[in-house]
């Protein structure tokens, strides 16, 4: 099926970005550029860290550090784009640019599931089996978590994208927002989407709601294990080891559902425009934030750090 007469094929994507919000474009540039340099100075220090020091070298740490790169190709495959955008309040993006943006932003939100999923067996394993843990998270085990999880999300993702590019897009070229998101492309095709609204819908279950099935029973399985310590000194040394995870869990969790339950009510794409940066943004800026005040070995990490570097500018 191709494009009527008196309509042309899509060939570029117009995003409009932030139109109702030019006098404070230089605002918004300085805020999310600081924002983006944070995000990637804070996870490209615990990819650092977790990759040199010896006593981060443990299964939590490794899932962690695949985490942060997540979160790094995340932020990367939209902000400088939006960044472009907001300095000339407008971007205009090859149409197949503007598929694989989708496309990479598609598989890198949707490991950071099955990665938050991966760490809190990590941390069932840990309090729930202690003797067996070393065991059953032996370093190739942790491989093949890891590698599964990115093989996995690839499959979800390209199941989706290969039905996408199958559509007509036709006639109208722009989308309200600052980068290539499911929804308002597929406001440009014409052709019929209910194929892909099913295909969707299997994707979110398994992407979405399994992982967090997951947690939710992994994390009762914990709170058991917890409740049955007796000492409350012990309690409180179960519940530390995971607190930074859980942490992580209701910042995810509870950004996706912001916007997807947004999403589910009507609105107007401006709105659902300004939710995204909710994972996009805040996200991709907790976890180090989370990891670096709420983790004790990331702590002494960067203060061994910190003290070499101040030992080494002292002798010079």
């Amino acid at each position: 099926m191709m494009c009527e007469e008196n309509q042309t094929q899509v060939t570029q994507i117009r995003l409009l970005g932030f139109r109702g919000l030019q006098k404070y474009k230089t605002l918004l540039f300085i805020v999310f550029l600081l924002t983006y340099i944070f995000i990637l100075a804070g996870n490209l220090l615990i990819i650092l860290l977790v990759s040199t020091i010896d006593h981060l070298k443990t299964p939590m740490c490794y899932f962690l550090k695949h985490l942060s790169t997540a979160d790094v190709f995340l932020t990367t495959s939209v902000v400088p784009v939006m960044l472009d955008i907001i300095y000339v309040m407008e971007g205009i993006l090859p149409f197949w640019g503007c598929m694989m943006q989708m496309f990479l932003f598609g598989i890198f939100g949707f490991v950071q599931c099955f990665l938050i999923a991966v760490m809190s067996y990590d941390r069932y394993l840990a309090i729930c089996h202690p003797l067996r843990y070393s065991s059953l998270m032996a370093p190739d085990v942790c491989l093949h978590l890891v590698v599964g999880s990115w093989v996995l999300v690839s499959l979800l993702s390209s199941s989706e994208f290969f039905v996408l590019i199958q559509f007509n897009y036709c006639g109208l070229d722009s989308i309200d927002h600052f980068f290539c998101d499911s929804g308002p492309i597929l406001e440009l095709t014409t052709s019929d989407i209910s194929i892909l609204m099913s295909i969707d819908f299997a994707v979110s279950i398994f992407g979405i709601f399994l992982p967090f099935a997951f947690i939710i029973v992994t994390y009762c399985c914990i709170f058991f294990t917890i409740l049955k310590i007796s000492s409350a000194s012990g309690k409180r040394k179960a519940f530390s080891t995971c607190s930074s995870h859980l942490t992580t869990v209701c910042a995810y969790y509870g950004t996706l559902a912001t916007v997807y339950l947004g999403q589910a009510h009507e609105g107007s794409s401006s709105i659902n425009k300004y939710r995204s940066l909710l994972y996009l943004i805040v996200t991709p800026t907790m976890n180090p934030i989370i990891y670096s005040l709420r983790n004790n070995e990331m702590k002494r990490a960067i203060q061994k750090i910190v003290s070499q570097i101040y030992q080494n500018g002292w002798k010079k």
